[in-house]
């Protein structure tokens, strides 16, 4: 199974850059693992949110096979602890599917298109975090998960 992360907006800034990438490489020990960056629309200062949401829509579908498991990261989602997640993670191992791919939105949410695409909605949080905040800790809750799922000492329960 890969792991396919998705993040609507700007490159790692440096600041973040390095625990993204240190977080996700330890998750390359365990699954296959990847980032992508979508960039906004080149225009979207000049559409309203509405527009803007429905356009990066289509950039992401563009980015989804039909078999990808999709797990949409939003504050109204179902909160799971770290070994939820982890059961969470196997269990889709032994569906045997072939892609996770783990979406954060843009600045103002989704289009509902893909909250009706997600096969999952996850909150880390009922807070609001930055997206470069929500990055880092998606990278190493997945990392966390790997951990538990292999009875690894990171976690401490």
């Amino acid at each position: 199974m890969k792991i396919q992360l998705i993040s609507v907006g700007k490159v790692h800034e440096p600041y973040m850059g390095a625990g993204i990438e240190d977080f996700t490489a330890r998750i390359g020990k365990y699954f296959p693992v990847a980032w992508q960056i979508i960039a906004p629309p080149k225009n979207a200062a000049a559409m309203d949110d509405k527009e803007l949401k429905k356009q990066e829509a289509k950039l992401i579908l563009q980015n989804l096979g039909n078999d990808d498991q999709l797990i949409l990261l939003d504050e109204r989602g179902k909160q799971l602890s770290s070994t939820e997640l982890a059961q969470f993670i196997q269990q889709r191992a032994n569906e045997s599917s072939k892609r996770l791919v783990f979406l954060i939105g843009g600045a103002y949410g989704v289009d509902e298109t893909i909250t009706k695409r997600a096969n999952f909605t996850w909150s880390l949080s009922k807070l609001v975090f930055p997206h470069m905040l929500v990055r880092l800790i998606l990278a190493e809750q997945l990392y966390r998960a790997c951990t538990i799922l292999r009875n690894e000492k990171y976690h401490h329960q």
